[in-house]
């Protein structure tokens, strides 16, 4: 029987990719887990196409209520705003998706693999969270690793491609994308480019070009830091 692998699912071209990577460099059984804190219809499709990319079960934890209650809540009652812009939205998930350790104790796993890059904040988030909990459990983290070859979402299509694995989205399109119950965040393409206008189009709330012609008064009521109602509705 072969060794078992958790690997933290997005359905993203990143985790899609890793698949075939992780059964290809390890000769692992790839067990795919995508935490659900608010993807919403990103979680469309997403066991099928884990398993025609090669896992062979997917699972869905929901921790929604987990995450507005013991992530979002607190940061809202703490003002957590770094440098007065960012509410943390990416960050504040992540300690949330370490109960990928769970899965891989009811798996047998001996790794728990991540696609977050080697550059960023998320691979340490990630990874302290998951330390934290099963300090014997090894962590794979392809970007940081020699063999990993693919150094560019071009080039992750191709490998996809290669592999038979058809992706719902092309090169044209395929932004990295973090999205929960309290944000969503791009990068990539365009948005890497400063001489590029921002597109709002990416948010999750109407751009400019397609508000209402009229404005409206929307009223918040907090109690202790926590907003508990709009427009007096609870």
């Amino acid at each position: 029987m072969k060794d078992k692998v958790v690997l933290a699912y997005s359905g993203g071209l990143d985790t899609t990719a890793i698949i075939p990577w992780l059964k290809e460099t390890y000769d692992y059984d790839v067990i795919c887990c995508c935490i659900n804190c608010g993807q919403g219809e990103e979680l469309d499709g997403l066991d099928e196409r884990a398993k025609l990319s090669g896992a062979s079960k997917l699972y869905i934890e929901d921790i929604c209520d987990e995450f507005s209650e013991d992530y979002i809540v607190p940061c809202v009652q703490a003002g957590a705003v770094y440098e007065h812009k960012y509410l943390l939205g990416t960050a504040m998930a992540r300690p949330g998706i370490a109960k990928l350790v769970e899965i891989a104790r009811k798996e047998g796993a001996v790794a728990i693999c991540h696609g977050a890059t080697g550059k960023g904040n998320d691979q340490i988030r990630f990874e302290l969270g998951i330390k934290a909990l099963a300090p014997d459990i090894k962590i794979i983290a392809p970007w940081r690793q020699d063999n990993w070859k693919m150094d560019s979402r071009e080039a992750e299509i191709e490998y996809c491609k290669a592999h038979g694995i058809d992706l719902p989205f092309g090169t044209d399109s395929s932004y990295s994308r973090d999205r929960n119950l309290w944000h969503i965040s791009h990068e990539g393409l365009e948005l890497e480019d400063p001489s590029c206008e921002p597109n709002y189009e990416h948010l999750l709330v109407l751009s400019v070009t397609r508000m209402l012609d009229e404005g409206e008064y929307v009223t918040m009521t907090f109690e202790k830091g926590v907003p508990t109602s709009v427009n007096g509705k609870r």
